[in-house]
């Protein structure tokens, strides 16, 4: 079929060093031009390469060679800042969202609150080497960090947490699913509705066992590896 024949070309491409990470492909019509097919059979061969994490597409920009995923370690805490910098990149945070509000139906099950209770609703843009890769929800319990918002929140919390508000986290719960991106998390890293995605949900629960903190990370799937070790 011409759209794998498309696929391995660029493939081989990239392997071969003449499309580096980061690259931007030329236009789907020149590409189209290029390889003498259609735009939807083109466009087939770029879907599965998306899939496959090879390239990855900027809405209105064009599609671009993935870079190098950031490699999560799940046995332990992290903060993409942390990571990103011991993994050779860089890393910084824009806050969207930063409210005080009652508890949504999803907070209030995931840390079993009573009704009327009050959390912290924090959103961030998460970018890698100024390139962004993930979205982050945050629920925060608001009786236990009530000044938590006058502080520099595109920092890592947990800093804000330990240091301020005396909280350490006991444990902390992983959820992965696969998914794809809404409207809104879309615009935010520039990627396309309906783009495939990684759904990271964490929930921190301090000594006592009682859910603090929240995070819902929406990552670019090709963005990120995920590593679990485990002895026998």
């Amino acid at each position: 079929m011409q759209y794998i024949k498309i696929k391995d070309t660029i493939v081989e491409q990239i392997q071969s060093g003449l499309l580096a990470a980061g690259t931007k492909l030329p236009s789907e019509r020149k590409l189209a031009e290029s390889f003498k097919t259609t735009r939807v059979t083109l466009r087939e061969a770029l879907s599965l390469l998306e899939a496959e994490g090879v390239i990855f597409r900027e809405d209105r920009r064009g599609w671009f060679i993935a870079e190098r995923p950031i490699q999560l370690d799940l046995m332990s805490a992290y903060h993409i800042h942390t990571v990103a910098q011991a993994q050779g990149k860089s890393a910084s945070t824009d806050v969207v969202v930063s409210k005080t509000v009652m508890a949504n139906k999803e907070a209030a099950e995931k840390m079993a609150l009573p009704p009327f209770s009050e959390i912290h609703h924090i959103e961030r843009t998460h970018l890698v080497d100024g390139r962004p890769v993930m979205y982050a929800i945050h629920y925060v319990r608001a009786d236990s960090t009530p000044s938590l918002l006058d502080h520099d929140i595109s920092q890592d919390l947990s800093v804000i947490f330990a240091n301020t508000f005396h909280l350490r986290f006991a444990q902390c719960t992983y959820g992965v699913a696969s998914t794809s991106f809404d409207k809104e998390i879309a615009q935010a890293l520039r990627a396309t509705a309906g783009a495939p995605a990684l759904l990271i949900a964490r929930t921190h629960a301090d000594i006592d066992g009682v859910v603090q903190e929240v995070v819902l990370e929406h990552w670019r799937h090709n963005a990120v590896a995920l590593n679990v070790s485990a002895g026998f």
